[in-house]
């Protein structure tokens, strides 16, 4: 017996495990290979599907019963994908801390300078108000949107805003004046 899709929307509106246990057999693989053709990892993908189908459960009682849910996923799913590609830009550090933890050839000493930047890094962000250090953790480190940062800090969206730009610009800030020290100090060694 196939139920049709207005009826799995009523029923999922009300709650039922059921239609969505039927909407995510119907979708899943679609909308993963989806997201496979953006984001190339299967965990970003995984992660960005359990994104889409939490968003469909939050947001089941707004879901017209007219509307398409195949178009409605696709575009959770769309957004989701480019909200990751954000996050990835905006976040080198977390790309970087990545493909040095993949890279099987990482020498010794590599490995201690990049634990000494993490070291920096972390006493800067520590040094920093507590609104922008929890700001910058859930945005650069966690992927959050500043909507969803606002909402569980309980803070307006333009507070975490502004919290974000300054406190990134400070850690750029500090973290370019301690490279520049250090490269003074290592001039300075090798010219004696």
């Amino acid at each position: 017996m196939q139920i049709s899709e207005e009826k799995l929307i009523e029923d999922l509106g009300r709650g039922s495990h059921e239609a969505f246990d039927v909407i995510y057999k119907m979708y899943a693989k679609r909308l993963y290979a989806y997201c496979m053709q953006y984001v190339k990892t299967s965990e970003d993908a995984e992660d960005i599907l359990q994104g889409v189908f939490c968003k469909l459960w939050v947001n089941r009682r707004q879901i017209k019963e007219r509307q398409s849910l195949k178009s409605l996923l696709f575009t959770i799913a769309h957004h989701a994908v480019i909200d990751a590609y954000r996050r990835r830009l905006l976040s080198p550090t977390y790309e970087e801390y990545v493909a040095y933890k993949a890279a099987p050839e990482t020498d010794g000493s590599e490995r201690i300078e990049y634990e000494e930047f993490v070291d920096r890094l972390d006493t800067i962000l520590e040094s920093l108000p507590e609104t922008q250090q929890n700001v910058i953790r859930r945005a650069k480190f966690q992927g959050m949107r500043n909507a969803d940062i606002a909402a569980e800090l309980q803070l307006s969206e333009q507070t975490v805003k502004n919290a974000l730009s300054v406190g990134m610009k400070t850690l750029r800030g500090k973290l370019a004046a301690r490279a520049t020290l250090l490269l003074l100090a290592l001039l300075l060694i090798i010219n004696k």
